[in-house]
This record gives C-alpha cells, sequence and structure tokens, in this order.
C-alpha cells in the first residue's frame, strides 16, 4: 500500500508571505491589480502538486470576525494591521483556483486555521498518514511528531525545509515537541499581542526550559 501524504496549507500564512514578498516590485495585471499573492500561493501550491505529489490536500482558511480566542483573551492581535486591501481582493480569486482544481477549503467559524490543522494533523496520524503543515508560523512546532512534520516554505532563494522531531528540538533546546507550548508561554508572541512573561524572551525561555529536562 502507498503512503498516505496530507499536506495542510496555512492559507492566510501563506497569502501575505506572497504579496509582501513582491513588496518592492509587484505584480501587477492588464487591469492594474496588484496579483502579488495570487502569483505567489499560486506557485507555492504548485510546488506541492508537483514535486511532493500529495495523496491529500487541503488548503485551511481563517474566518472572519470574533472567534474563541478573542473570547478567552480580549486583547489576543489587538496590534494587528488592517488586512491590505490588495489582499482583501485576491482572496476571491484564489478560492476559485481551488475551486477549479477541485482542491478542499477548510474553515470553520470561531475557529483559526492552527486550531482545525492541528485537529485534523492528530486526527490524521491516528489513521495513518504522515502528514505536512505547510506554514512558516513557529507555533505548529508543537504539533510534531514521527508522523507529522511542518514544510517551511522557501524564501529569498533558499529551498524549503521540512522539519521534524530532530530540527524541532534543536532549534528550541528541548526534548521534545510539547515543550514549545511551555517556551511559547513564556516568551509570549508580540504579533499576536500575547504578553509572556515581562523581561522573558527567546534565550531566556530556552534556558528556564533546559534544566528541568536535561537537554
Amino acid at each position: 500500500m502507498s503512503e498516505k501524504k496530507l499536506y495542510l496549507l496555512d492559507a492566510f500564512a501563506l497569502i501575505y508571505r506572497a504579496h509582501f514578498a513582491f513588496a518592492r516590485n509587484p505584480r501587477y495585471n492588464s487591469k492594474g491589480m496588484n496579483t502579488s499573492a495570487v502569483f505567489g500561493f499560486t506557485n507555492s501550491l504548485l510546488e506541492i502538486l508537483n514535486n511532493q505529489k500529495p495523496t491529500h490536500l487541503g488548503v485551511v482558511f481563517d474566518t472572519p470576525g470574533q472567534g474563541i480566542r478573542e473570547e478567552m483573551f480580549s486583547d489576543y492581535k489587538a496590534n494587528r494591521d488592517k488586512m491590505p486591501e490588495d489582499i482583501q481582493l485576491a482572496i476571491p480569486y484564489i478560492k476559485n483556483l481551488l475551486k477549479a482544481l477541485k482542491i478542499p477549503i477548510v474553515s470553520l467559524e470561531g475557529y483559526e486555521a492552527d486550531d482545525l490543522m492541528g485537529t485534523l494533523a492528530v486526527k490524521a496520524e491516528e489513521l495513518g498518514f504522515i502528514t505536512y503543515l505547510m506554514t512558516p508560523d513557529k507555533d505548529f512546532a508543537q504539533l510534531v511528531s514521527s508522523n507529522t512534520f511542518i514544510y517551511k516554505p522557501g524564501r529569498s532563494g533558499n529551498p524549503f525545509q521540512i522539519l521534524g522531531v530532530k530540527e524541532v528540538c534543536e532549534k528550541f533546546e528541548i526534548e521534545t515537541p510539547k515543550q514549545v507550548i511551555d517556551i511559547l508561554g513564556l516568551w509570549g508572541d508580540a504579533v499576536d499581542n500575547i504578553p509572556g512573561i515581562p523581561g522573558i524572551g527567546e534565550k531566556t525561555a530556552k534556558k528556564l526550559i533546559r534544566p528541568i529536562w536535561k537537554c
């Protein structure tokens, strides 16, 4: 039996990444529309389809409006800038592309792509899949296991990276990927407006966790 390979793409992380990759040299079509996000996302998608040969594939989107995270912490993402208009205009084209290719679009009201990708990865592992989470987001490192990997897209001419248990443990100086939860809890996340512990950054968080686990 051939290996079951599931690729889950973090839609907005890849769309934003694609858009800003062309910030100095945006792509425009004949009607003056900025197509950088569409162009870059499509290239990432084709790279997966043509080179990685997934048996299963899904593109996971956040839903608009307040979700369960804002209900738990009202200041969550409070410092985020509004989505650029060019990205807003690109989203329907990207979704139409996915529909034309018959690639499932996954979303659930009140939940972010992170929540859905994490849930699907755990369920997929139970069903015998090898899962690749395509995202540049470091938070996903806590999900890595012997059958779940991060597929980090390439940037600035550098190739993509596959992060497994070994790579995650080396990066965060920990013994198991589950400890990424402890590291990020101490460290916080300025992008999402998660405060963490005052005065503790990446290096200190690693030092505090490392002795406990004898890494």
